[in-house]
Parts: C-alpha cells; structure tokens; sequence
C-alpha cells in the first residue's frame, strides 16, 4: 500500500491539483467479467478505504446491486497513486456491463479521457466487450486492454491474449494481465494508466463549464449533482446557473467523492466533483446539462448527451389508487437517478389511473419495479411489456401505438414494427441452436464471422418485439449459458401484426389485450384464456372468457357458475315440478348473466400480468 507524505497529498487536493497530474478513466465490460471486484482492489491498494471498511462490490451503493450481483449505476471515485515519486489523481468510474444499462456507459466514457478495457480470461471476448469497446473508440479514448481472473484454474491468458491483440491490432506484450480477487497486476495497471492515459484538455482561466454526468437524490440535502469541470472552476458558495433551464442557485456544498463524499473549497477544469444546491425540483438538474457561474457565464454549453430512446413500454399502476400521487413522486426521483427512464399518466378501464412508462430493456423494467416497491414502499401492478408500432389506417392516418389499447379500431393499411440489429456471440457447437431459435423468432441472418477457430459472431435483424419478451433467457438456456447477446434498435419492417383482445362475459379488458404477430395470435390468446380461468373465482353466472381479433373469436374458455341445489327440497314427487324449478333457476342465472359484472380480483392481475404471461411465442 503506498506511503504518501502530507506534501505528495497536498500536490494533488481537490481544488490544487495541476491538470497533468489528473487522469480520468472508467472500466468497460461485458457482465459479470470482474469490474467491480477490480475497482475493490483499485481502492485497497491506493488506500482510501481502511481494510476494516472494506467489503466486496464497495462502490454499488444500492442493496439491489448488492443482492444481484450486478452494477445498474456508474460510481465515480479519486483515488491518490505514486508514480517514480510523483504524485496523480486518478478519477476512475465503475460502469454497467448488462446491454440494458449502455445508457450509463455512454455518459461514463464522455467524462473521461481513457478506458481499461476488462476481459475474462476463462471466457473471453463477448458481445457488450464489443458494444462497449465500439463505444469508447467513438469517444477517441486511449484504451488499455486488460486480462482479468487470471487466478482461476480454468483461465487461459494465452488464449485470449491472442484473441484480444488481434481485435485492437496490439502486440501481445501491451495486454495485461490482473487477477480483480488477489490484486496480482492492479499496481501495473494504475502505472499503465498514468502513462498511457492523457491529462484532461479544457481552459483553466476561462469562464466556468461544467458538464452533469449524474445526479442522485436526498432526501434530506436535495439534488446532488455530479460534474465533470471541464473549464474554469468552481469556489465555495458562488451562484450557479445552468444553462439549458436558465435557473440560478447558490452553491451549498462542493467536493469530490474519495470514495465517500468529501467537502472541498473549489473544483478546477479536469476534476470530477459533485454539487449540492439545495434543489428539491428534480426537474431543474437534467443529465448533459451544463452548468456555469452567474457572474461570469459561459456563452456556449458542452454538447450534451443525446437522449436516451426506450424500447420497451409497460404500464405501471398503483395496487391501491391512492398511492397515485405517491408513485408518481417516485418516477421523478428515479428518473433523476436514471436518465433513460421516461413516463406519462395513463388510465386504465380495469386496473385505474397509472403511467405508461418507458424502458431500455426487460431488466431495466425489473430493476425499476423492484426499487419502486422496496425504496419507495409502494405495491404496483406491471403490465406485460410492449414496443412502439407505427400504424397507417386505410384513410391515410399515421398512429404511433405505445399501448395495445391505443390500437385504432379502424381497418389498417399497414403496421410497421421496430427492428434489431443483434449480434450473437457463442462457441461454433451451437451455430445451428442459435439459428433455429433466430428463425423462430423472425430474425433475418445479416452475416457471420468467425473470430477465433472455435467462437462465432452471428448478425441478425430481428423484430424488437421478440428480443424484449424472453429472448436472451432462451438464447442462455439453448447454449448453457455461453452465448452472449447485443443489440441495436435501427430501423423498422412493415409486418403482419394483430391486436388480441381479451373479452370476459362479452366485454373487453383492455390491461389483457396485446400486439401479435398473425401467426401466433391464437397461442397468446388460447394460454391467456387458459391462465384467466384458473386465476377468476367462478360466480353465480357461467362466464365465458374470448380471445378475439376484431369480431373473430379465436380462442373460448369457460368459467362453470356455482350452482345451489334446488332440488334438495324434493324428496320423489312429480317430475313436473322438478322440471319447474330448473327452469326456473336457468331463467334467474341467464338473467344475472345479463347484468352482471365480473369482477377480476387484485391477485388474477398480478398473476396474468407477471412475466412468466404467455408471449405467444411459440416454445
């Protein structure tokens, strides 16, 4: 562990350092190959964090990360390193490896000037290595290649040392080799990092321009703001302005998080920081923005992010609908927590007032049902998952369709769905698995390349559709779990799609209608029936349940009525009379069936509306 005097640390203070003693860089990986382990090591060995502090995955600071393993948030973090006696300042982000959360990686890389490029040394290069290696050289970052898990039995270095200098066009000798869980290279690599990452460019003397990359929400504190100072600098207790919403605030606090939050004077061009104003409106401090000094602003803003576009769409509504005021207060401050996130209020005929909310992916809807109901406390209800249609009916009418239940009820010309471009990465042996369950799926084959003798890319352009439904869990299942998926939503195709919908007694149930393609539309609404009739408690009346395209019925299940024995009382006697009271009772409960309601209980909505509901598919 290193021994810095007080002099080294004062060379590189928050606020004091020179900008050639500064190096920004994140770490980029599929999932599950080692980051946060890594980045564990990283802060045990440049010694922020006391070993009787330490504990494993140290910078996911949310439970759900801790509980499933995996990153959902970049965390930023300076670290002090030595090099031949000269002191630097590493600002070093832990990003998401899952395809869902690209989003964070994106705005990750644009707050840095390097990337070191993680690999698994007993699985090699997959799919989100590619995506985000792709992504980094768009942002013309200095990459450093690194081994990780070297320390395994089953890793090969060799191997996919190899595999790696031929993908970046390196000598073998300029990889790395690390092992995350002993700490063997993490040293080599923080000097690596040092001497092929360069200094942050920006004016030290001009206006103020700081670019917000993050932000997280206290509730006590308000917005907490995360920043990239790219020129000028910040002092304590100036007035801010940021630039898009025009809003000025006083500076309360500013610091830098070493890892935990650290209070500091001033914030200068290169730092990475973080700002608290005392705003509580989570819509003031918007993601990509920039923020300058009110006495001396900027004329021109940093070129911003571009805005993350949802894929996949569910309807969220409250269990109870007065929690409505409450979850909505809570997408707010998740949406600040989480750019991507986008949502609208919308009704519901069955399930109440409720939003339609927009997702990258199926996990990212996960994720944000399960911090819904375990941070905010609230009990929601998730429809099943929908992309965006572009319908034309034939009066020439152009519909954009989020919802099943915004399908025009008008003849339709044409509907067009979103495309995927996606490519699969796997062992050669399961090249025929993976095109039968393309194929199943409406993919169209675009290429294949092998990469190494034994490890296959395959491009495919498949309907977003039938990505965002069960699509990677069959692709882990059909391969044990060696493919990997990555996709980009580009374009679209006209298709052949339908609208099933749900009736129960005669009358629609808009939360169980659904988008299909034509020839799967009587599996969904055959398993739908199916699933309702053993979720509905039987009534007083026989209630048939219809799955239907238009007026067409396609699918019937019927719910039998509870019949009381009328002829209990009738001990022999004439048949006559028998006969009279049956019609009698067939007569009341055709009467009942007239007028009554079906009332759908709470638990058959979850059940129906949970993600093991028929995707009419086709397994």
């Amino acid at each position: 562990m290193p021994n810095f005097s007080s002099e080294q640390l004062g060379l590189i203070a928050p606020g004091q350092t020179d900008r050639q003693r500064i190096r920004n860089f994140c770490i980029i990986a599929h999932i599950d190959h080692g980051k946060s382990t890594l980045a564990d090591r990283m802060l045990q060995l440049t010694g922020i964090v006391k070993a009787r502090d330490m504990r494993d995955q140290y910078l996911d600071r949310m439970a759900i990360e801790r509980e499933r393993g995996i990153t959902i948030k970049s965390q930023a973090v300076r670290m002090p390193w030595l090099v031949d006696g000269e002191p630097y300042a590493l600002n070093m982000i832990d990003t998401p490896g899952h395809v869902d959360f690209s989003y964070e990686v994106s705005r990750s890389l644009a707050a840095c000037e390097g990337a070191v490029l993680l690999v698994d040394a007993t699985q090699g290069i997959q799919a989100q290595t590619l995506a985000n290696l792709y992504m980094a050289m768009d942002h013309d970052l200095a990459i450093i290649p690194v081994l990780n898990k070297i320390d395994l039995p089953s890793a090969e270095p060799e191997h996919y040392t190899h595999q790696l200098s031929s993908l970046l066009g390196v000598e073998e000798s300029e990889i790395l080799t690390v092992s995350g869980k002993t700490g063997a290279g993490v040293a080599e690599l923080l000097d690596r990092v040092v001497a092929d990452i360069p200094a942050p460019q920006g004016d030290p003397d001009g206006p103020a321009r700081a670019m917000i990359f993050d932000s997280v929400y206290d509730s006590y504190r308000g917005v907490v703001t995360y920043i990239r100072m790219v020129d000028g600098a910040f002092d304590a207790r100036q007035k801010l302005e940021t630039m898009s919403t025009h809003t000025e605030h006083e500076l309360q606090e500013l610091g830098v998080i070493s890892p935990e939050p650290t209070p500091t004077r001033s914030i200068r061009a290169g730092e990475v920081g973080y700002l608290i104003t005392g705003v509580k409106d989570v819509r003031q401090t918007r993601v990509g923005d920039t923020v300058t000094v009110a006495s001396r602003p900027a004329s021109t803003p940093l070129p911003g992010y571009q805005d993350a576009k949802p894929m996949v769409y569910s309807g969220i509504y409250p269990i109870d609908g007065s929690d409505f005021p409450n979850l909505r207060e809570a997408l707010e401050k998740l949406q600040l927590n989480d750019a991507a996130l986008v949502f609208e209020p919308e009704t519901s005929v069955a399930l109440g007032f409720g939003f339609r909310v927009g997702f990258l992916g199926l996990l990212h809807l996960e994720i944000t049902r399960e911090r819904l109901e375990s941070e905010f406390g609230l009990d929601i209800i998730a429809t099943a998952p929908s992309v965006i249609y572009r319908v034309i009916t034939d009066a020439g009418q152009e519909v954009r369709v989020t919802n099943p239940s915004e399908f025009p009820e008008v003849k339709v010309a044409h509907i067009f769905e979103p495309t995927a471009k996606a490519s699969i990465l796997a062992p050669a042996d399961y090249v025929g698995t993976i095109m039968e369950l393309a194929q199943e799926r409406r993919g169209n084959m675009d290429g294949m390349d092998y990469i190494t003798e034994d490890r296959v890319e395959l491009r495919y352009t498949i309907p977003l559709a039938e990505i965002v439904t069960d699509f990677f869990d069959q692709l882990k299942s059909r391969t044990r779990g060696y493919a990997s998926l990555d996709y980009d939503v580009e374009g679209e195709q006209e298709a052949d799609l339908v609208k099933v919908d749900i009736l129960l007694n005669h009358e629609k149930v808009d939360a169980f209608s659904a988008i299909v393609h034509k020839d799967k539309a009587y599996t969904y609404g055959n398993a739908m029936s199916k699933k309702l009739k053993a979720l509905i408690p039987r009534q007083q009346f026989e209630i048939p349940i219809q799955a239907a395209i238009g007026t067409r019925v396609i699918a019937r299940e019927t719910i039998k009525a509870l019949r009381k024995d009328v002829l209990s009382k009738c001990y022999g006697g004439d048949v006559s009379r028998k006969r009279k009271l049956l019609e009698k009772q067939k007569a009341g409960k055709k009467r009942m069936k007239s007028i009554g309601r079906v009332d759908v209980p709470q638990e058959a909505f979850v059940a129906a509306l949970t993600s093991d509901a028929p995707t009419g598919k086709g397994k």
